[in-house]
């Protein structure tokens, strides 16, 4: 048994990269999240341009297997940055205590105006939690971009200029999904002005990409120089392509492959974050990815145990999205 851990202490599991690994893995994390929980944000936002009740339950129907256990991502991302960088995660925590408390009062508000929405069909009482709701689903994924922002660029405040920009830009990409998801769940029961929105929104979302790379040129410590690498360069290049290929197949209804794209799009964007920001992974602490992982012995057990829980976790998911694959219609109840 000491022998075991004496050589779980002495270096890395297989001599892989750890530090680096986990770096990636806290990143795929938050953009699993992001696009899962993402498109749920999207559908909720689309929901306030609906007036009829069979639209409106349609959006319900579609996402209601899935967003409780989408949320479960979160936790997973937050649990991984404390598991392998716990001073960053204290840091970010307590610098941002404020958005983090507004990111779980937007959520908490999301999850539950749905559940309220359904108790009374009273068109006051539907209309105040359906406003409820969609103000549940913009304020998350903006406040989450916020807080993405302010991460990057080092900031001590929660409210930046850097954290609106980059907040608005992923509030339009959960839009994006969002349009993707509805036109693939309940295409039937939607109106035609769902593709429109989508269109609208992956316009909105490379403009607001356009935005948010000047904003960080100028705010960045390296300036515009930290935006000219090869991996961010083509990462922008790909999010240009993956944004064309989503609209297309949106036009011609080839759901699917939009909401393949809007991932693409989601993982892209993320991507560049970490791309930006490595090899720091505290820019406001100055604390890069070896600075900050936990010792030896822990990285490799936590390193085992994820190896061995995320392939669950996923196959969970495989198997959710599988039992409640093909469209939904208007009469299924929420």
């Amino acid at each position: 048994m000491t022998s075991a851990v004496d050589a779980l202490a002495a270096g890395p599991v297989l001599g892989l990269p750890l530090p680096e690994l986990w770096f990636a893995l806290v990143f795929a994390l938050l953009g699993t999240f992001l696009f899962l929980d993402g498109f749920d944000f999207g559908a909720g936002a689309i929901f306030a341009t609906l007036s009829d009740d069979e639209g409106r339950e349609a959006v319900l129907s579609a996402i209601g297997p899935f967003w409780d256990g989408n949320e479960v991502w979160l936790v997973v991302f937050g649990g991984a940055l404390f598991a392998a960088f716990p001073s960053v995660y204290a840091g970010l925590f307590s610098r941002h205590y404020l958005l983090m408390f507004g990111i779980l009062g937007a959520l908490i508000l999301r999850g539950l105006a749905p559940e309220m929405y359904e108790q009374r069909h009273d068109a006051r009482w539907q209309r105040w939690w359906g406003r409820s709701f969609v103000a549940g689903s913009v304020l998350a994924p903006f406040l989450l971009g916020a807080f993405a922002g302010n991460w990057l660029v080092g900031s001590a405040r929660s409210f930046t200029l850097v954290g609106v920009v980059v907040g608005a830009t992923v509030t339009a990409l959960t839009v994006v999904s969002g349009a993707a998801f509805l036109r693939l769940k309940a295409e039937s029961a939607l109106p035609a002005s769902v593709r429109r929105i989508g269109l609208g929104a992956v316009a909105a979302y490379l403009l607001l990409v356009v935005a948010t790379l000047g904003t960080l040129a100028v705010r960045l410590p390296g300036g515009a120089d930290a935006l000219l690498s090869v991996p961010v360069l083509a990462l922008v290049v790909a999010s240009i392509a993956l944004a064309a290929g989503y609209a297309a197949a949106l036009r011609r209804g080839a759901n699917l492959a939009a909401l393949a794209s809007a991932a693409g799009l989601t993982y892209g964007l993320v991507a560049v974050v970490a791309v930006v920001m490595y090899p720091a992974v505290d820019p406001a602490a100055g604390l890069t990815v070896t600075e900050a992982i936990v010792s030896t012995l822990p990285l490799n057990l936590m390193s085992i145990g994820a190896a061995l829980l995320l392939p669950l976790v996923a196959t969970y998911f495989v198997v959710l999205y599988s039992a409640f694959s093909g469209p939904i219609t208007a009469e299924e109840a929420y």
